[in-house]
C-alpha cells in the first residue's frame, strides 16, 4: 500500500524573528516551535512518515534532540540554498515512489487533523492539493506607489500549507523547475510552472506560520 509521507522543512533562520535563535527553535512551555508541528503528523493516523529537511548546522539537534521523540520521522536530510531546493531534497528521500507527499512549513504549527486528513483523501482523488483560505481584505495591484488593479476578491485565496501531491508529478515536476533554474515560492507554482491544475481546499484561518514575534501570542501559553 501507498504511503502518505510529510516533507517538514525547517532550514529557516528566522530573520523577521529577530531571535537569537531559528524560530523553529524558539521554545514555548519549554517545547520548540517546531515539536509542535511535528506533534500533529505524528499524532493523525494517515501519516506514516515524517522527513525533516534542515540546515546542516541544525541537524545535529534534530538527531539527537528531537527524532529520538518520534516514532514516524524517518530521515533528516540537508536543505539547499532556497526552499524549492530543500524540498527538492526531501522528495529525493523518498524511497516509496507510489506515495501521497504532503510538504508542509516547520513554523506552521496549527494545523489541524481533519485538514491533514481531507487532504490527503482530496489528492487521491485530484493527485495535486493546497490548502488556502479566501482574502478577507480588498487587495490592490500596484505598480510605482500607485494601484493599477483592484482585483475580484472572491478569486483570491491565501496559500498554505501543507500542499500535497502524488509523488511522480511532484517529482517530475521539481525535476524540470530544477533543470531549468526556474524560482517559485511554493511547491503548487512548480505543478502550475509544468501544466498541472493544482485543487483548491478551504483551511483554516488559525493556520499561520510563524513569522514575528506578535504571532507567538496565538500560542495557549
Amino acid at each position: 500500500m501507498a504511503k502518505n509521507i510529510a516533507i517538514i522543512v525547517c532550514s529557516g533562520v528566522g530573520k523577521r524573528m529577530n531571535s537569537d535563535i531559528p524560530k523553529q527553535f524558539i521554545k514555548i512551555n519549554n517545547k520548540p516551535i517546531v515539536c509542535y508541528t511535528i506533534d500533529k503528523f505524528e499524532e493523525c493516523k494517515l501519516i506514516d512518515e515524517i522527513i525533516i529537511v534542515t540546515n546542516k548546522d541544525y541537524m545535529d539537534y534534530f538527531e539527537k534532540e528531537i527524532a529520538p521523540s518520534y516514532k514516524k520521522i524517518s530521515k533528516i536530510i540537508e536543505g539547499g540554498k532556497e526552499r524549492l531546493n530543500s524540498v527538492y531534497n526531501g522528495i529525493n528521500a523518498i524511497e516509496d515512489k507510489e506515495s501521497i507527499v504532503l510538504v508542509h512549513d516547520g513554523v506552521r504549527p496549527f494545523i489541524k487533523n481533519e485538514n491533514l486528513i481531507h487532504i490527503i483523501e482530496q489528492t487521491k482523488i485530484y493527485n495535486a492539493c493546497i490548502l488556502a483560505v479566501k482574502a478577507k481584505d480588498t487587495l490592490k495591484i500596484c505598480k510605482d506607489g500607485f494601484i493599477e488593479k483592484t482585483p475580484n476578491r472572491d478569486d483570491i485565496w491565501l496559500a498554505q500549507t501543507p500542499q500535497a501531491f502524488k509523488y511522480n508529478i511532484l517529482k517530475d515536476s521539481y525535476d524540470k523547475i530544477i533543470e531549468n533554474n526556474i524560482f517559485v515560492t511554493d511547491d503548487a507554482s512548480v505543478l502550475e510552472a509544468c501544466g498541472y491544475k493544482v485543487k483548491i481546499l478551504e483551511g483554516s484561518y488559525d493556520n499561520i506560520k510563524i513569522t514575528t514575534k506578535e504571532d507567538l501570542i496565538y500560542f495557549d501559553y
